[in-house]
């Protein structure tokens, strides 16, 4: 999963920054030295706290605390500690599907959706 961040007063919206979470680990891209370092620290692998009803259970409320290590921490970092801690604004962005099935697709022969299916991974 990819997220921009952007300044929160730019119109454009306006890409400063790059995260990318392959699922294991965190790569940040910024061109500015000093807004790179502050990302590295709002990702650091520590629980985040929000009060997102998104990671709540049903019927629960209040904040709530997500581990370090999946997604949901990815997401949760992403919209909630980032902005706090630098300002920016995030943007998620998403990634070409790779595989599955699309029965939408079913009048194609086999060997042409995999020829599709595998061009997608290529760019």
């Amino acid at each position: 999963m990819r997220v921009e961040f952007s300044l929160p007063d730019d119109e454009e919206k306006t890409t400063v920054a790059t995260v990318d979470w392959d699922g294991h680990e965190v790569a940040v891209d910024a061109e500015d030295d000093e807004r790179r370092a502050a990302l590295r620290e709002a990702f650091r692998s520590t629980p985040v706290v929000t009060n997102d009803p998104a990671y709540r259970r049903m019927g629960t409320s209040g904040e709530v605390v997500v581990q370090p290590g999946d997604l949901q921490w990815f997401r949760a970092v992403a919209q909630t500690r980032v902005p706090a801690e630098t300002g920016l604004v995030p943007r998620f962005v998403p990634g070409a599907p790779v595989g599955g099935f699309d029965p939408a697709a079913g009048y194609r022969r086999f060997r042409e959706q995999i020829e599709r299916l595998d061009e997608r991974t290529r760019s």
